[in-house]
Formats: C-alpha cells, sequence, structure tokens
C-alpha cells in the first residue's frame, strides 16, 4: 500500500471523525498524520519492512503508528472500515467541496441519496437541492459555483506553462504608479510542479486603478468577478487568477496567509493558539487585549513569532516550523549558486543550435561551464550519434575550447540505457569523454524489477556520471516508469554516483520528495535543463525552484561547484 493510499485513509477518517462531532483535536490528530504522510520522501512499506522508528514521522504517535502498520502489511484498517460502515456511501467526496460542512453534507446524502459530486451538480440542476428546507436557490447555486471551482483546481497546470502567463501579467501592472508590492502566492510561490487557481497580491496607492488594469489586460480571457480592491479573471490555459490589493502595512500578511500552504498555516495557528494569539491574513491578534498587529513583512510577520524566516518552497508542514524555531532551517540553493549545466543538445542530434552559440548563451549567463550531452546513436529518432560522429565532435569541442578563455566546454554524451540494461556505446569511447549522461528512452512499461535493474546496471557502469531524468515521466501527459527509487538511491549512494533533477517543466524529474531522500542518503545531486536551445538553458530556475522544494542548499549540488572539483568527480 503506498503512502498516498495510507495518507487518504486517514484524511477519509478525520473527516468522518468530524461529522461525528469527535474531539477535535483526535480529528488534527489524524489530519496531520495525512500530510506527513502524503509528503514522505520514502515509502512505509520499506520503512515497515526494515523494521525503522514510524513514531519519527512527525505527526505519527504510537497509536497511529499501528494503524499504519496494520495498513502495510494487511492492506486494511479494520477501524476504518468500521467508521466507514456508519455513513453513507460516496459522503466524504462530498466534503472535499468548500462550503459543504458535515451537517450538508450528511443531508445531501441521506435525504437525497447523492453519493458523488456529479449526482449533486445534477440534483442542483434539476432544482432538488434548492427544494431541501432551508437550502433555497441561493444556497444551491454558492454550491454550484463551487463544484465548478474545484473542477478548474482539479485541473492542474503545469507550473512551466502557468508560471510565464503570470510573470506577464505582474510586469505589465508593475509599470502601473504606486504600485509598491506585486507577487504570486499559493502554490505558484511554493513552486509545487502544477498549479491549480492563481493568488495575486498587491499593494498601491490607488488599488482601484490597479484592479481596472489587471481585469482590461489583454491575457484576460473572462472577467468572473471584480471589485475596487479584488478581482477574479480567466486567463489563457483556463488558469482562474484572483488579485488582491491591500494597505501596504498590511502586505507581509497577506502574503503570508495566501501563500499557504493550509497545512502550513494550519500547523502556524494552532501552535499560536496556545500563547494566545490569532493569526490572520490581516496579522497576528493578542487575544488577551483584542489589538490587532499589522505586518507589511513576511520576514517581520515570522520573526514576531519567534521563528527563522520560512521559505515558501519549505511551508508544507514537513517539520519546517520546528526547525525554525531552532533557527536551524537551511540555506536553500539559489539559482545564483549554478556555475553550469551538465545536460544540453545541440543541431549534432535533435538540437536547435550549434555548440558555440549553446557555450556563447551559457557564459551570458555567468556560467563557467557546459556539458555538450548529445543523443548517442540508440536514438535513431533523434539523429543520435555514432562513433565516428562523437569523435567529430570531441574535435570541434576542443578547438572551441581555445577561445573561450575560462570558459569550459566538456565532452559528454546521454547513452541509452538499453532494455536489456546495456549501454549503447562502447567502454572505449566513453572512457574518453569527461561526462558521460545515462537515461532510459525505450521499453519503459517493462515491470520495476527490469526498470530497475536497467538503472542499476548503468549506475554500477564505471564509466557513467549521472543518470537522467531516472522515472522517465511527463507531467501530465506520461506517467513514471515503475522503479524502485530506494533501490536506486542507494546504489548511487554506494556507487558515488549524481542522479539528475531534471529542469524540463514538463518533467522536474527528479521530483521534491525524490529529492529530499537522495540528498537524506548522501546522493550527489546534479540539476540539468535538458536544453535543445539556447532559450532553453533557462530552464535552470525549475530545477533550482524543485531542489529547492526537495530541501537542497548549494553544496548538495554537483553543478555548484568549480569546474575543477567537478572535473575531480568525473574522473574519480
Amino acid at each position: 500500500m503506498k503512502n498516498t493510499e495510507i495518507a487518504k485513509v486517514f484524511q477519509d477518517m478525520a473527516d468522518l471523525l468530524e461529522l461525528k462531532g469527535e474531539n477535535p483535536f483526535k480529528i488534527r490528530a489524524y489530519q496531520r498524520a495525512a500530510r506527513a504522510i502524503e509528503h514522505l520522501p520514502k515509502e512505509l512499506e520499506i520503512m515497515v519492512e526494515e523494521g525503522e522508528d514510524l513514531q519519527a514521522i512527525p505527526g505519527v504517535g504510537e497509536a497511529i503508528a499501528k494503524k499504519i502498520t496494520e495498513l502495510v502489511t494487511t492492506g486494511k484498517l479494520r477501524i476504518y472500515e468500521e467508521l466507514k460502515s456508519e455513513f453513507p456511501e460516496g459522503i466524504t467526496a462530498l466534503l472535499e467541496i468548500p462550503g459543504i460542512g458535515p451537517k450538508t453534507a450528511k443531508r445531501l446524502s441521506t435525504e437525497l441519496g447523492i453519493k458523488s459530486v456529479d449526482e449533486l451538480e445534477q440534483a442542483i440542476n434539476d432544482g432538488r437541492v434548492a427544494k431541501l428546507f432551508r437550502m433555497g436557490e441561493k444556497t444551491a447555486d454558492n454550491i454550484l459555483q463551487q463544484i465548478q471551482a474545484l473542477r478548474r483546481k482539479d485541473q492542474r497546470i503545469p507550473i512551466g506553462e502557468a508560471l510565464p502567463v503570470v510573470e506577464e501579467v505582474l510586469d505589465a501592472l508593475r509599470t502601473i504608479p504606486g504600485v509598491k508590492n506585486l507577487t504570486a502566492a499559493g502554490s505558484l510561490r511554493r513552486f509545487r510542479e502544477t498549479v491549480g487557481d492563481i493568488d495575486l497580491m498587491g499593494t498601491a496607492d490607488n488599488p482601484e486603478t490597479v484592479i481596472k488594469a489587471f481585469v482590461s489586460l489583454p491575457q484576460v480571457r473572462q472577467v468572473l468577478a471584480q471589485g475596487p480592491t479584488k478581482a477574479s479573471v480567466i486567463l489563457p490555459g483556463g488558469l482562474q487568477a484572483d488579485l488582491r490589493m491591500v494597505e501596504h502595512d498590511s502586505f507581509g500578511s497577506l502574503l503570508q496567509y495566501f501563500t499557504g500552504s493550509k497545512q502550513h498555516n494550519i500547523a502556524l495557528r494552532t501552535k499560536e493558539q496556545k500563547k494566545g494569539l490569532k493569526l490572520s491574513e490581516y496579522g497576528i491578534t493578542d487575544l488577551a487585549t483584542n489589538t490587532l498587529e499589522k505586518f507589511a513583512t513576511e520576514e517581520e510577520f515570522y520573526h514576531r513569532l519567534g521563528l527563522q524566516y520560512i521559505p515558501p518552497e519549505l511551508r508544507e508542514d514537513r517539520g519546517e516550523i520546528e526547525l525554525a524555531e531552532n533557527g536551524a532551517l537551511p540555506r536553500l540553493i539559489e539559482l545564483s549558486d549554478i556555475r553550469g549545466d551538465f545536460h544540453v543538445h545541440t543541431k549534432w542530434s535533435d538540437g536547435h543550435d550549434s555548440i558555440e552559440d549553446m557555450a556563447k548563451a551559457a557564459k551570458a549567463l555567468g556560467y563557467k561551464y557546459i556539458a555538450i550531452t548529445d543523443h548517442s546513436v540508440g536514438r535513431g529518432i533523434a539523429k543520435g550519434l555514432n562513433e565516428e560522429r562523437l569523435r567529430q565532435q570531441i574535435e570541434e569541442i576542443r578547438h572551441l575550447n581555445e577561445s573561450l578563455g575560462d570558459f569550459r566546454i566538456l565532452t559528454g554524451i546521454e547513452v541509452d540505457i538499453r532494455a536489456d540494461g546495456t549501454i549503447d556505446l562502447p567502454d572505449s569511447l566513453l572512457a574518453e569523454l569527461d561526462v558521460v549522461i545515462a537515461a532510459i528512452h525505450s521499453a519503459m512499461t517493462q515491470s520495476e524489477e527490469q526498470i530497475t535493474r536497467r538503472i542499476l546496471n548503468a549506475i554500477e557502469d564505471p564509466h557513467v556520471d549521472i543518470i537522467a531524468h531516472p522515472t522517465c515521466r511527463l507531467i501530465g501527459e506520461r506517467e513514471p516508469a515503475a522503479v524502485d527509487m530506494e533501490a536506486v538511491f542507494r546504489a548511487a549512494a554506494r556507487y558515488n554516483k549524481a542522479l539528475e533533477i531534471n529542469a524540463m517543466p514538463d518533467r522536474l524529474d527528479l521530483k521534491d520528495t525524490h529529492i529530499y531522500r537522495a540528498r537524506e542518503l548522501g546522493v550527489k545531486l546534479a540539476i540539468g535543463t535538458d536544453a535543445h536551445s539556447t532559450a532553453q538553458l533557462g530552464f535552470m530556475r525549475f530545477g533550482v525552484g524543485i531542489a529547492r522544494r526537495g530541501w537542497c542548499r548549494a553544496e548538495d549540488v554537483l553543478n555548484t561547484r568549480p569546474i575543477e572539483e567537478v572535473l575531480a568527480f568525473f574522473r574519480r
């Protein structure tokens, strides 16, 4: 039983206990356990099998640890099955709709026999919900709007598609006189790999002017709502964006609140309630005196709570609050820490630009080195290089290096890991290269055992330095291959090989939880853009963003190091 399935069991139990009116502390305990398990970088199946202490997981006590063990070993949880039997079928699905509380969900289920969101939508459209006692058409219409909003959120957009659109909007609004602050919040600011609705926050001398400009932008496809300080619109791709303008002295509180995550904010509020403080989007209220303290910046907000500033990417209630309380949060990697790129394609295979153009573009970014890693011959569709062409490319790179000053082009290849686990080029040729990246591009539907063995073979190969995009996923298009990532991490650590954080926005592979676990085991990481043009070298920011979500420091990433250290690693 996978972590996501176990987390859902505990979240469902929390919802059902809330329906019963159980102790709120008991409900919150299940909610916190569900969040912790969902973001856990290691599978609970492995932890139970290896006899690890489950109570070391934040939010998991003795009782929940026993329930996890029962779920992992039997596939079921007796107490959960008993709890479900007390309620009508499908009631937890109704509770996922914003605005529907336990009492309403129970009425809809018992009085109308509704078991799903689709059935609820049908009941609203045919008038049955409005006819319920104390419901009415207005309440039914509000529920329908929440269902539509929920569906939009379910249609999450990859961050690589959403971020450029949002940046265009923000850049346009920043030109308005009097605008002091303007930024995205929510999952986009936390750099989640996919995003739902976009929350935009700002302050201005004349907020209404900014709102009017916002709804009039050429990117706006539809205006959903508009007021003097708030507006909601639909942007290209069906992306909903909500803009809120507040007073300058309240911006920090608002930004913190709407950046979230929900779990992070709940954990903060629960912690501060014990101190007599109430946290909200408006600021911090001392409950004893009923005085509200406002904050212009997030730094001031967190410092008022006695906490180190918590970067947005870490705000997922995964232990960041406890570490911030002790000033022990890591200094996360920054884009400015990157000194080079190890995964770059050119016209020699399926890229669009020459080696020289790619090198000059990388140098313009402030890099000190770049590795040319065109595809090997096995990728016929990508004009992969055979032995003769690769040797010609090596010669061209040697000549170019003579004229590039303190910038270095590394010779390399992205070599195919064949279906039988062998490497696509001979050892004698690979030995001549500065860096060898190995990757799977075919037979991705093999069993977990077969795929894992192929990757382990590559890790064990003395000429391979980096494993690229290890799970082969394409966000929203192709599911990850079945890979035993724990085995891959342990092998990479044992053989001192690097795993790639592929910065292509539709890959982001490794993902954040994998990055966290790999780093935990001491695996070397390398952020590569997989660039096929000079413009795509800019994808590095996506790799850095997802690395930050995995709690990466600069020292965890190979391409933050000077060229001498990089070459020493590859020649080890």
